[in-house]
């Protein structure tokens, strides 16, 4: 069975408006990466913020994503990705997947995690 354990702390809950998208930059457990934090009420889920398109951030300015509905919706190609399950929805990637990243809050902080 893997062990699940808190790796890094990647923001404080707050800094997640309720309902809304951000990044959080230059996470070291990830080597450097940029990671897209989403939250509705107290779930939060995290992938990596790369296209699986093209390899290129989703986000138009760091931490502002463009969101439809239940979507976030790559700036370069226009690919539309589910909210809930990071699945592209519509775009030159349809059925692809972000790639998700496990995540835990811990009262008020949001932590990766990583398993062996």
């Amino acid at each position: 069975m893997d062990t699940v354990y808190p790796t890094s702390l990647l923001c404080r809950l707050d800094a997640i408006p309720d309902g809304g998208t951000t990044a959080v930059e230059d996470v070291a457990a990830l080597d450097g990466e940029s990671v897209i934090v989403q939250r509705e009420g107290g779930t939060v889920r995290a992938w990596l913020n790369v296209c699986p398109h093209a390899g290129r951030r989703l986000d138009y300015a760091p931490g502002q994503f463009l969101r439809k509905n239940e979507l976030i919706i790559c700036a370069v190609h226009g690919a539309s990705f589910d909210c809930a399950s990071g699945v592209c929805v519509a775009g030159p990637c349809r059925g692809e997947s972000l790639r998700a990243l496990a995540v835990e809050l811990r009262g008020d902080e949001v932590w990766l995690l990583a398993t062996d």
